[in-house]
């Protein structure tokens, strides 16, 4: 099994002068559910190189076992700190493909032509594509084979406008998830704010926030089995 896992490269928080990027428990949760499956992993971001943490989920509350495991892990950060430029990878080179969230996306992968071709290559091949938490920003612009929106008429999820409030940011982001997939087109539901709640349609699997970020690991793996 060869999968890719797209992180993101931007590191503002849209004005506010703090930093975003991703959310470490959603890359180390996915990534050690699929290593520890046999999985070959790797990494890339729009710029390469090391992508940047989100602040805050390096801070004490966030951490998990899987957050824990990586700390300790210098191949797993050796490999993080040399993610491979979107730009030299292809689709034809995986099996699957998985987004992890942290705020970063939204600006950039939402609105990469690397990334939203890459996603409809993924498609097309009718091969497996995840993303939890506001990854599924990286969906915005994505068109199925049939020149649909990808999340049409499919059963997804993400981080919910409730959960969004919650942290304070609505009015900082460029657009909410939530908002984003049902004006798509996307069959949006949701589970309690930062209870887990993944969705498979079809080759497509979301998770809804990071606690869902294993389940939807899970959910990718299965499509391979």
């Amino acid at each position: 099994m060869k999968i890719l896992m797209v992180l993101t490269s931007h590191d503002a928080l849209g004005d506010t002068g703090r930093k975003t990027g991703f959310w470490l428990e959603e890359f180390a949760a996915p990534y050690y559910v699929l290593k520890d499956a046999g999985a070959d992993i790797t990494l890339a971001s729009p710029r390469g190189g090391q992508p940047p943490l989100d602040p805050k989920s390096d801070e004490p509350d966030a951490q998990t076992d899987a957050t824990r495991r990586f700390k300790d892990d210098a191949a797993a950060k050796a490999a993080l700190a040399s993610t491979r430029p979107l730009s030299e990878v292809s689709a034809d080179d995986f099996d699957a493909v998985f987004y992890p969230g942290g705020h970063g996306p939204l600006w950039d992968l939402a609105e990469d032509p690397v990334s939203i071709a890459l996603i409809e290559a993924f498609a097309r091949a009718d091969k497996p594509v995840g993303a939890v938490c506001h990854a599924p920003a990286a969906l915005r612009h994505v068109k199925g084979p049939d020149g649909e929106f990808l999340v049409k008429g499919r059963k997804v999820t993400g981080f919910t406008n409730g959960e969004e409030e919650g942290v304070g940011l609505t009015e900082v982001v460029p657009f909410l998830v939530e908002d984003m997939l049902t004006a798509n087109g996307g069959l949006y539901s949701k589970g309690a704010d930062w209870g887990v709640h993944v969705l498979t349609d079809g080759k497509l699997v979301t998770g809804q926030n990071p606690a869902s970020s294993e389940g939807a690991a899970e959910a990718l793996l299965a499509l391979l089995k």
